[in-house]
């Protein structure tokens, strides 16, 4: 196996930080300094130089605009979020978060977890809009993680994918792991992590289809990425093999893709689920399709 792709699994990390670490001379293979691409050998003696641990990252108080909050209580804050807005700070990442905009509007939330995503209990991509909630006490967060890993909570997505899928509803059954050429994006895997996505057809026109989308696993890009495996990219997203004439007609920048509904037991009891609408880009794209086909 190359040195890069070893030692990401060996280590947890990229392959382009191995790959910094191999060209800064901070890899050894029985004393010498190795390229990414070298192979390992069995029986070698390696030494690695890990850089210095980063300070740990701190949550700022800015106030995020667009987002919204759709419910709040003494347990949870469910809010709205708009498109380029991260969950919480991450290496790398300068733009707004919601737990930063949260703070801003003075809403608590709980203190569980690592110190910049206390209270998130999950997670949207920075370039998915839509509802997700955030646990205000100790006792929500512990009830809400525990739901999210044992998929009680119901995660419903809309999409707008290109294509017919054919069949019209099913499921898509396929394990997602790292692309094993590009660290920036996933893929279907053989030995990937288990991933199960359902869905159904809304609404279908000659270009594309409105999809309802059930979640039953949660991985990252799931959606993107087992859409893009059956020929069906979401519309927009360029990343995954999206078709750029298609979204520059429909005037859309990104990913047809929205978390519409979340639906859980409340941590206090009871049942609660929350909606959030289209933003304005996704409606836009969803009205010119129609508009094409009528």
């Amino acid at each position: 196996m190359r040195i890069d792709a070893g030692l990401s699994k060996l280590l947890g990390l990229s392959r382009n930080a191995v790959a910094g670490l191999a060209e800064a001379g901070d890899v050894l293979v029985d004393g010498a300094p190795a390229g990414k691409s070298e192979r390992l050998i069995a029986g070698s003696w390696l030494e690695i130089t890990l850089p210095a641990a980063e300070q740990p990252l701190q949550v700022v108080a800015v106030p995020v605009e667009g987002m919204k909050i759709l419910h709040q209580d003494e347990d949870i804050v469910v809010v709205d979020k708009p498109i380029g807005v991260a969950v919480h700070p991450s290496p790398g990442w300068e733009g707004p978060t919601v737990v930063g905009g949260l703070a801003a509007a003075g809403v608590r939330i709980a203190t569980s977890g690592a110190a910049e995503r206390q209270g998130v209990v999950h997670r949207l991509d920075a370039g998915t809009t839509g509802v997700m909630v955030v646990a205000k006490s100790e006792h929500a967060y512990t009830v809400l993680k525990r739901a999210f890993k044992e998929r009680t909570v119901e995660k419903r997505y809309h999409a707008v994918v290109q294509g017919l899928p054919d069949p019209s509803r099913g499921t898509i059954d396929a394990p997602i792991d790292r692309h094993p050429r590009h660290d920036y994006k996933f893929a279907v895997v053989t030995g990937g992590k288990p991933s199960i996505t359902h869905y159904e057809t809304v609404e279908a026109f000659r270009a594309a289809s409105l999809i309802d989308v059930k979640l039953e696993t949660g991985r990252t890009h799931q959606i993107r990425v087992h859409f893009a495996a059956i020929k069906h990219p979401c519309v927009g997203d360029l990343t995954y093999g999206a078709d750029p004439t298609l979204a520059r007609r429909l005037g859309i920048t990104r990913q047809w893709l929205h978390a519409r509904s979340l639906s859980f037991e409340h941590p206090s009891g009871g049942q609660v689920t929350f909606e959030s609408e289209y933003p304005e880009d996704l409606q836009h794209a969803l009205d010119e399709l129609r508009d094409q086909d009528g």
